[in-house]
Formats: structure tokens, C-alpha cells, sequence
């Protein structure tokens, strides 16, 4: 098993529904992932939070999966998340997703029961033991329920062969440092939370896991330069001129605010799907705003 090179700004993609919101619009999906392609993203994140893969059919799941990863079609490597709430279910979508093309899987170990350091262990192990394929380890509590302690990352990471890379998305940059110093600089480890863009880099993170590409690419494709150049001062003013929009995003849910700015933008992707509410008018107005003073 080989692992691709993820680094950089890898681009989550939304998943676009019809006025209804009773069918995917894959036209659309195929439009918003070859911008985020051609605005030069280095790796492309299907069927995460923005993707609303928590409200797909099984039916949806692997149709936007398929369709995604023969989309890219290899131009950038491809990190599908396949997350779900039951071992059994995250394994056949990992299955899927490695029959299909995928480069990575993204793992987010979801709770209804909480669960145990073991039974955590058990369900990535499952997944592991199931594909030939790399694991991203995902920890985002605000999401999962689940809290994952930097001790149990790398019991995980050491137990499992083919976790190779860990997604922090906690909001606490110490958790980054602490991953660094205990890992011993041997966990390659990505950021999931927009406002830790540049301490993240600071402290070591090979690439930013963020939805922000779909409205903002280049802002953040020339952050990532000046990290990359040691160029503080650039990176500084360039990750605080579009910090506004990075925490309106992250405090306004990602499906509605980047299906929001995606329309304002020209591409028209639906609205999220139910439960989750469009935008209302103010916040949709103080969006456009932020995006005609970033242009």
C-alpha cells in the first residue's frame, strides 16, 4: 500500500440537491468539483460535513462517490469520507470507495452509545483490516459526540497499519502541538478548523481541510504559499483578510453557507437538505457582502 502525497488546501465538495431537495444534481456536483480542480486545489474531500453525507441514502452515498472520484478522475488525489454510525456501515463504504478509485478514506467514528477507548480502537481496526487503502483519522466532536485524546490518536495510529494521517478539527491548537511532541514529528496531520488556518501550519500541519475553496481558492492557495515560502508577514495578512469569512462559514454550518456562496457565485447547487435551513436573508446579504469585498 502506497501513500499519496496529501498536502496543501484540500477542497471539500458540497453535494447539490434539486429545487425539491429530493434528488442529486449530479451536473452540478461534476461543475463544483472541476472549479475546485481548476482553482488548484491539492486534493479534492468528498462526502464530509459539507458534503451532507450524513443525509444521503446508501443509494445517494454511492452514486456521489462513484461520480466524484471518476470526476477527478485522478487529477488530485481524492479523500472520501466514509463515515458512518455503524462499523458494518463505514466498512461497505470504504470498500466502495477503494473499489471505485479512491485515494484515502476519512474515518470520523460517529456515536449514538458512547463509546469506549476500545470500542473506538475495534472500528478503526475493522475498517483497516477491510481495505489496502490509507485512513485518515478524523476527530471532530462537535460532530461525532466523540472526543478523541491525543493518547488514543496514537494508540490507534501505532495499532492500525494503514491509519496514516490524523484530521484535528477540535479548535485547540495544543492538541496539534501535543500530536507533534508525542508522536515524535512521525504524524503527518492535517487542520479541520478554518480559524486555526495559520497556527495550524505554524505547528506543523501538512495540508488545511477546508470547504473555503469553493468560494475564496485563492486566498487560501496563496496562504498556503507563504507557509511554504517562510514568508510570516504574507501568510499573516492574508489569513486575517479572510479570517471574517473562515469563522462566518464555521459559525453558519458549512452545506448552507458555501451552497449560499456557491449561488452568489454564479452555481446554482440547491439548498441543504432538511433538517438543516438555507440561509436566512440577513446572513445570506452579510454574505455576499464578504465576498464582494474579498473579490
Amino acid at each position: 500500500m502506497s501513500t499519496p502525497n496529501i498536502h496543501g488546501i484540500i477542497g471539500y465538495t458540497i453535494t447539490p440537491f434539486s429545487a425539491d431537495g429530493q434528488s442529486l444534481d449530479l451536473d452540478a456536483l461534476g461543475q463544483s468539483i472541476d472549479r475546485l480542480i481548476d482553482s488548484g486545489v491539492h486534493a479534492i474531500a468528498p462526502l464530509g460535513s459539507t458534503g451532507e453525507g450524513a443525509y444521503l441514502s446508501d443509494a445517494e452515498w454511492d452514486q456521489v462517490s462513484e461520480f466524484s472520484i471518476a470526476r477527478v478522475a485522478g487529477r488530485v488525489p481524492t479523500v472520501v469520507s466514509v463515515s458512518d454510525l455503524t462499523t458494518a456501515k463505514a466498512v461497505r463504504r470504504a470498500r466502495f470507495a477503494q473499489t471505485h478509485g479512491a485515494d484515502v478514506v476519512m474515518v470520523l467514528p460517529a456515536s449514538y452509545w458512547k463509546l469506549s477507548e476500545a470500542e473506538i480502537l475495534a472500528h478503526y481496526q475493522a475498517i483497516g483490516a477491510s481495505i489496502d487503502l490509507p485512513i485518515m483519522l478524523y476527530n471532530n466532536p462537535a460532530t461525532s459526540g466523540i472526543d478523541m485524546s491525543v493518547e488514543l490518536i496514537l494508540r490507534i495510529f501505532n495499532a492500525v497499519e494503514n491509519v496514516t494521517m490524523v484530521k484535528e478539527s477540535t479548535g485547540d491548537i495544543q492538541r496539534m502541538h501535543k500530536l507533534q511532541l508525542l508522536g515524535e514529528g512521525q504524524v503527518p496531520f492535517y487542520n479541520g478548523c478554518n480559524p486555526l488556518a495559520l497556527e495550524a501550519f505554524a505547528a506543523g500541519a501538512k495540508g488545511w481541510c477546508t470547504a473555503a475553496p469553493n468560494l475564496i481558492p485563492q486566498l487560501n492557495l496563496d496562504l498556503y504559499a507563504a507557509v511554504l515560502a517562510n514568508d510570516l508577514s504574507q501568510a499573516r495578512a492574508l489569513f486575517y483578510r479572510q479570517l471574517p469569512l473562515l469563522d462566518f462559514i464555521l459559525k453558519g454550518g458549512l452545506p448552507a453557507t458555501i451552497k449560499a456562496g456557491l449561488r452568489t457565485l454564479g452555481l446554482e447547487v440547491g439548498d441543504p437538505r432538511l433538517p438543516v435551513f438555507p440561509l436566512d436573508e440577513a446572513r445570506n446579504s452579510q454574505l455576499q457582502t464578504m465576498l464582494k469585498q474579498l473579490r
